[in-house]
């Protein structure tokens, strides 16, 4: 029997941004739609608006009412704003925002019910997008929320094939991090990391670096105390519970001398801590994961972009390097459950008897 191709859920993101020029763009090349079912959440009036203002390649689009309607080998699109809505291309406005929530919580209703496999966002105006409903510093917070309260296991990855970078804090002001800062989050954080290496990047012993907070690494309480009575307990605790995680290490040397090439993962402190080195490195291709969600959710690792919004500047690789990594990262979820799901029951002699084989379960045998 031939397997159903993955739906993947698509928000429109801020309309008056590079959101619908990205997806355009990607979706011109039609063998994408061999490896998976896309459903756009947005307005094929919106985006039959940005393809002619850019002279964009055509896109046939499929206008469906439900994504249960979505057709294999087609580009679907779910119109589920205001039709009417002005799109002004490079200015944040307070229609555009809406439009971006009204796709994203679509589009999220349809990732809880099941009738989409993945979500992949378009860059939102975390300012415009604000309302009763949405009270949050990013998609990031919204989605740990709306899945039911995962909030604290939500951790944002910024990621290519061989750089992935975690956040302990995320979209918070900086003089607020080092209050918020402590040796449980530190080790919520790995714990979750850890498990998303293995089964959402098929890792088998991830190895992790933490980053310190201050300025080499504190030098030893001189420029900080973090260090020794956070972060290297934080390491402690965290090994004790499997995670093999080292460090902390200055973030400037981590990163200027190559040494993220020898880690599976990389924990920093901070937003710019982790994402100044990351998009130096990665912008092109990047992608933002977010981990510790009982669904997939990756976006462009780059933003609305007003600066060039409308001039058939943007790349859409990042875009597309989203795309395929939610399909990857639900691939390896569907291997690991599996693989885990029916652990293997050790065998063993009993040596002090008459040697009558016994049968244990995992947990029986992990206690001998």
């Amino acid at each position: 029997m031939e397997e159903q191709q993955i739906r993947v859920g698509i928000t429109h993101g801020d309309i008056n941004g590079v959101g619908y020029e990205v997806i355009l763009k990607t979706f011109a090349d039609t063998r994408i739609t061999e490896l998976c079912t896309p459903v756009i959440y947005g307005s094929s009036k919106i985006a039959a608006y940005h393809r002619k203002s850019l002279e964009l390649p055509q896109v046939n689009m499929n206008i469906i009412n439900q994504a249960e309607d979505a057709q294999g080998n087609r580009v679907n699109i779910i119109n589920c704003v205001d039709e009417e809505v002005k799109v002004e291309l490079a200015k944040p406005t307070p229609a555009a925002g809406e439009a971006a929530y009204q796709a994203l919580e679509a589009a999220v209703k349809d990732l809880k019910r099941g009738v989409i496999d993945v979500l992949v966002t378009a860059p939102i105006n975390k300012h415009t997008i604000q309302n009763e409903t949405f009270r949050f510093p990013g998609h990031t917070e919204y989605l740990g929320k709306s899945l039911g309260d995962q909030e604290e296991k939500a951790l944002m990855i910024l990621m290519t094939e061989s750089l992935r970078v975690a956040l302990v804090t995320g979209h918070i002001p900086l003089p607020e991090v080092p209050s918020q800062i402590s040796q449980e989050k530190i080790v919520d954080k790995l714990v979750v990391f850890n498990q998303a290496l293995k089964q959402d990047f098929n890792i088998i012993k991830p190895r992790i670096a933490v980053l310190s907070l201050n300025p080499h690494a504190g030098d030893s309480g001189l420029l900080g105390n973090e260090e020794e009575t956070i972060i290297i307990p934080a390491i402690q605790e965290a090994e004790k519970q499997g995670v093999l995680s080292f460090g902390p290490y200055a973030a400037d040397g981590f990163f200027g001398s190559d040494m993220f090439e020898r880690f599976d993962g990389v924990l920093a402190m901070y937003h710019d801590q982790g994402l100044i080195p990351f998009k130096t490195l990665s912008m092109e291709n990047g992608v933002n994961y977010t981990a510790g969600l009982s669904v997939v959710r990756t976006s462009p690792a780059h933003g609305t972009a007003y600066d060039i919004a409308g001039q058939n500047l943007a790349s859409e690789e990042s875009f597309r390097q989203a795309i395929y990594s939610s399909l990857d990262i639900y691939r390896n979820r569907k291997i690991y459950k599996k693989a885990t799901a029916h652990p293997l029951r050790k065998q063993y002699f009993d040596k002090g008897g008459d040697n009558e084989k016994l049968d244990l379960t995992q947990e029986e045998a992990d206690t001998i």
